[in-house]
C-alpha cells in the first residue's frame, strides 16, 4: 500500500498550498506546543481499529439478511469496494495536510470554507449522534447480570454516569487513550481468538457454500447496511492528525495495518462460527456470537465474549469522542469557530471544550428512542462522504504539484473509478431512506448552513475572537 514520495518540487508558487497545518496566530498554539505527547505508530493502529470496529460484534446480521455465503462474500469484497478506498484516501490527505480538523480542511483546500464548514457540521453531527449508542449498549449487556438497569431511572442514572466517566478517561490525555485502545483490543479479541481454535475441530466447510436457508427471503437492505455500519468511518482519526508523531510517515502504515487488522477480526469469527454451528438463520441477530461461544465451548465463553462487548463499547466511545472532541479544536484553529473551541487543559493537553460540548450532546440523545435520528446520522455522514470523494479528486486536478508524503499510485482516471464505485453505493443507501430522514437531515443542514453565516456575521460584529490564520506558502 504504501507508495513513499520524498520530494515532489512545485512548479511554481502558484501551484502551492500549504503543506502543513495552517499556522495560527502564537497565542493559539504556545499551550499546544509545549509539553505535548505525541501519538505513535501502536497506539495509533489501535486508535483507527476503535474508530472502525472494535470487534466482529454486530456482524452477525449479515448472515440473517443474506444467508452464509453472502455474508463472507460481503466482509472479503466490500473492504475492497468500500474501506481500502476510504483509508488510502486518508492517508494521502492526512500526510498532504497533517493537522487537527482532517476532512474539513481537506473541503476547504477543494472547494471554500463554507463547504469546509457544512463537512464539519455533517460529519460532527453524525459522528456524536452514533457515538452516544456505545453506553447504552455498555448497560444492555450490564442489565443481563443486573436487571435493575433493564429501565426506569436505574438505567438512565448508569447511563449517564458510564458516559462522564468516559467522557473524563478521554480528557485525560490521547496518548492515555491510545493505550487504553490497545488493552481494549486485546481484552475483547482474545474470547473470539480462543473460540476460533476450539471451534477448528467442529467446522463442516461445505456450510459456508449455503446460500441460505430455505424459506428465509433475502434483506438487501439490512445486508448492505450491515456490511456499511462495520466497515466505514476509516476518516474520522484524519482528525487527530496534528497529534501524530511524523504523520506523514506513520499514518500510511498505521491505516494499512488497520484495514487488515479488521477485516481478520470479522472474518475468522464468522468463519468459524458458520463452519461450526448449525441454526436457524433467524438466530443470527446482533449478539449471536455470544451464544455460539455458549454453543462451541460452554457459557463461561459466553459471559466473556459479552464482557468484551463492553470493552468493545469503551473503546469505541473513547476513540470517537476524541476524534470529533479534536475536530472542533481543529476547526476553531482554522476560524470556522470562535478561539474558544480551541482551548486545552491546561494538565492533559486536551481540547476540554470539544470533548464538554460532544459529551452534552451524546447525553441528551442517549435518553431518546433515535432510531430515525441514527438513520439521519447514517445520511449526514453519506453526504459528507460524497463531499470528501469529491475534494480529493479536486485536489488531485487542482493542485497536482502538492507535496504529497504519501500519494495513491493511480491517475486522475483511475481515482475517478475508485471514487464512484463506493459513491453509488451510497446513492444507494440515501435513496432508500424514510421520508423522516430525509426530514430530520434536512433541518440539521439547514443549521449547518445557519451556523456558517451566523458565524461570518460573528466574525464581522467581532463578537466573538477568532484565530488568525497565517498560511505557510511553503
Amino acid at each position: 500500500m504504501p507508495n513513499q514520495e520524498s520530494t515532489m518540487e512545485p512548479s511554481s508558487k502558484t501551484a502551492m498550498v500549504p503543506q502543513d497545518l495552517p499556522v495560527t496566530t502564537a497565542a493559539t498554539t504556545t499551550t499546544a506546543a509545549t509539553n505535548r505527547k505525541k501519538l505513535t505508530l501502536i497506539p495509533l493502529i489501535f486508535l483507527i481499529y476503535f474508530e472502525v470496529a472494535g470487534g466482529p460484534f454486530g456482524e452477525e446480521p449479515a448472515v440473517q439478511a443474506a444467508g452464509p455465503l453472502f455474508a463472507l462474500l460481503g466482509f472479503l469484497i466490500f473492504p475492497f469496494i468500500w474501506s481500502v478506498p476510504e483509508a488510502l484516501i486518508t492517508a494521502e490527505l492526512s500526510t498532504a495536510f497533517p493537522g487537527n480538523g482532517g476532512y474539513v480542511i481537506w473541503a476547504d483546500r477543494a472547494f471554500g470554507p463554507f463547504w469546509g464548514s457544512l463537512m464539519g457540521t455533517w460529519k460532527y453531527l453524525s459522528g456524536v449522534i452514533n457515538i452516544a449508542a456505545f453506553p447504552v449498549l455498555c448497560i444492555d449487556y450490564i442489565d443481563k447480570i443486573i436487571p435493575a438497569f433493564e429501565s426506569g431511572w436505574p438505567r438512565y442514572l448508569a447511563i449517564s454516569i458510564s458516559t462522564l466517566i468516559l467522557s473524563f478517561v478521554n480528557y485525560t490525555g490521547l496518548t492515555i487513550v491510545g493505550y487504553a485502545a490497545v488493552l481494549l483490543a486485546i481484552a475483547s479479541l482474545s474470547p473470539f481468538i480462543l473460540m476460533c481454535l476450539i471451534a477448528i475441530p467442529k467446522i463442516h466447510p461445505h456450510r459456508w457454500l449455503s446460500l441460505g436457508q430455505k424459506g428465509v427471503g433475502k434483506d438487501w437492505n439490512l445486508f448492505f447496511n450491515t456490511l456499511f455500519w462495520n466497515l466505514n468511518f476509516w476518516d474520522n482519526v484524519s482528525t487527530l492528525a496534528g497529534e501524530v508523531d511524523n504523520p506523514q510517515k506513520t499514518f500510511p502504515v498505521a491505516l494499512f495495518v488497520a484495514v487488515i487488522f479488521t477485516c481478520l477480526a470479522y472474518l475468522f469469527p464468522l468463519f468459524a462460527v458458520i463452519g461450526s454451528v448449525n441454526v436457524d438463520q433467524t438466530r443470527w441477530d446482533s449478539g449471536f456470537h455470544a451464544e455460539a461461544a455458549e454453543m462451541i465451548a460452554g457459557k463461561w465463553l459466553k459471559y466473556w465474549i459479552e464482557v468484551g462487548a463492553v470493552l468493545s463499547g469503551i473503546g469505541l466511545f473513547e476513540a470517537q469522542l476524541s476524534s470529533y472532541g479534536y475536530q472542533l479544536l481543529g476547526m476553531a484553529n482554522l476560524g470556522f469557530l470562535p478561539k474558544f473551541f480551541a482551548l486545552r487543559s491546561s494538565r492533559f493537553n486536551t481540547p476540554w471544550v470539544g470533548i464538554l460540548l460532544s459529551t452534552a450532546i451524546i447525553l441528551a440523545v442517549s435518553f431518546m428512542n433515535f432510531t430515525d435520528i441514527i438513520a439521519s446520522a447514517n445520511f449526514l455522514y453519506s453526504l459528507g462522504m460524497l463531499l470528501e470523494f469529491s475534494a480529493f479528486l479536486w485536489l488531485r486536478r487542482k493542485l497536482p504539484a502538492l507535496k504529497r508524503p504519501y500519494r495513491i499510485p493511480m491517475r486522475l482516471p483511475g481515482l475517478v473509478i475508485m471514487c464512484l464505485i463506493p459513491s453509488g453505493f451510497l446513492v444507494i443507501i440515501m435513496a432508500i431512506a424514510t421520508r423522516t430522514v430525509y426530514l430530520i437531515s434536512g433541518l440539521m443542514t439547514m443549521a449547518g448552513i445557519g451556523w456558517y453565516f451566523l458565524m461570518k456575521i460573528f466574525k464581522s460584529k467581532k463578537f466573538c475572537v477568532f484565530s488568525t490564520i497565517e498560511v505557510d506558502e511553503g
